[in-house]
């Protein structure tokens, strides 16, 4: 296990040069009531007391109920401030105004939430000259399970070298609510589902890979073909090279 209180100042150290060097005025992320912003929450705050978690609802009936309450719970213990904006109203706008040139499959249609909450989080940063707080950790990084420009966009991220597990070891170091640690980890992207179930492995098992540990042939092989399949989003944005000739 990590020296978790290290680990606490030195990324508390870490935000704070970011915030210095960038002349920022404070910070804002997206406080969804799951594990990850829990942790990227609490230490932006104790790096910036300017900081502030937009909770927005969208979609999915859990969205709605369980994680706005956590969201909240999280934020009242540690004395976060806090904002709510429903964006189903303009997630329909945007399915409509689709429609209309396209017919939006599955994938296409999930991927609109994440993309307003990042639109939400720059429209506000903006505004207010903060940055943006990413809250992806590096076990949904290995297989892409994130949005591409949507809750992969952020100006800076103080979790993304920690595996899920490590996530949940420091929130039990720093004593976070129970009902964060011990929720199923979902994006809550439609009713009834869970990260898990939709990547097909658990996060004990992708974390165990992903340390070189040994697993079962099968998961492995899911895990092999989700990180092979996103590669294009960590490999960044692709550019034509202007080939250089040699006399």
């Amino acid at each position: 296990m990590r020296d978790y209180q290290e680990e606490f100042e030195k990324r508390v150290a870490f935000i704070k040069n970011i915030i210095k060097s960038s002349k920022a005025d404070g910070i804002v992320y997206g406080n969804s009531g799951g594990k990850d912003s829990a942790l990227v929450g609490i230490l932006c705050k104790a790096a910036c007391e300017n900081t502030v978690g937009i909770i927005m609802p969208c979609s999915s009936k859990r969205n709605y109920n369980e994680d706005v309450a956590d969201a909240q719970t999280v934020a009242d213990k540690y004395g976060i401030e806090t904002k709510l904006l429903d964006l189903q109203p303009l997630k329909e706008t945007a399915v409509s105004l689709f429609g209309n040139i396209t017919k939006l499959n599955k994938q296409a249609l999930s991927n609109i939430a994440p993309r307003l909450r990042m639109t939400t989080l720059y429209a506000f940063a903006a505004s207010e000259n903060r940055l943006v707080a990413g809250t992806g950790n590096k076990s949904e990084y290995y297989v892409g399970y994130f949005t591409k420009w949507g809750d992969g966009a952020h100006d800076f991220n103080p979790i993304a070298d920690l595996s899920v597990t490590e996530v949940y070891e420091f929130l039990r170091w720093l004593k976070a609510p129970e009902c964060v640690i011990n929720k199923a980890p979902s994006a809550a992207l439609f009713d009834g589902q869970t990260d898990e179930e939709e990547m097909g492995v658990s996060y004990n098992e992708l974390d165990a890979y992903i340390d070189g540990e040994k697993i079962s042939s099968d998961k492995a092989q899911i895990i092999k073909k989700l990180h092979n399949s996103s590669d294009h989003k960590r490999d960044g944005i692709a550019v034509y090279q202007k080939p250089s000739y040699k006399a």
